[in-house]
């Protein structure tokens, strides 16, 4: 029995980091802010020094079997998001040309390559993506995110009136985004609903909130 029992440990043990290998942020990321949009990638990921055919390839990136070539890398340093039922797999945009993307493929030091774009519609500005995928899946509140963010304003000012305040939030749905700002409506756990203007940036990029993608 007890031979039984370690071998499911030691299957477990193996097995679940594999089966975990969704991504999505849920801290406020200080780094890499100054990027475009994201790009959704295949599972082979071929890039370049320069948006050229014949340029040096920089890195060559497979998913394979439900993990990454080259080893020393993960599905946190590649992708911004990366969900396997939903086929997405999106990495941060830095640059573009129209056939090409530069994208940051490790997320921890900033390195970049050019990829050749497959499809043009593959390509989102990040306001783009959050209203295609924050409106069908809602928002929620990145940890390390400033708590003046919680504050629900009248317009889209810093100095214009706080009509409420994000406490607990069981949804916060995206009506439309103006700038640095969103228009959202919340229902808290008192299930008072609440409506009102909310930074979902930094001016210089930092995202405070990211689509609840499910």
């Amino acid at each position: 029995m007890k031979k039984i029992i370690i071998s499911l440990l030691l299957f477990f043990t193996l097995v679940l980091p594999v089966l975990a290998a969704d991504v999505m942020p849920n801290v406020v990321s200080l780094s890499n802010t100054n990027t475009l949009g994201i790009y959704q990638v295949s599972n082979n990921i071929v890039l370049r020094k320069s948006p050229e055919d014949k340029a040096p390839i920089v890195k060559v990136i497979r998913i394979i079997n439900k993990s990454i070539e080259p080893s020393e890398l993960s599905f946190e340093d590649i992708f911004v998001v990366y969900n396997e039922s939903k086929e997405l797999a999106l990495m941060a945009v830095t640059d573009e040309t129209e056939d090409w993307v530069e994208l940051i493929y490790n997320n921890k030091t900033g390195e970049r390559g050019w990829l050749k774009k497959d499809d043009p519609y593959k390509f989102l500005t990040w306001v783009n993506f959050y209203n295609t995928y924050a409106k069908k899946y809602g928002l929620y509140i990145l940890n390390g995110a400033p708590e003046k963010i919680k504050e629900m304003h009248g317009s889209t000012d810093d100095t214009s009136k706080v009509i409420s305040t994000i406490n607990r939030p069981q949804k916060i749905i995206l009506n439309i985004i103006k700038g640095n700002w969103m228009l959202v409506s919340v229902m808290d756990m008192d299930r008072t609903p609440k409506t009102g203007y909310i930074r979902w940036r930094s001016e210089d990029g930092v995202k405070y909130v990211f689509p609840a993608i499910k």
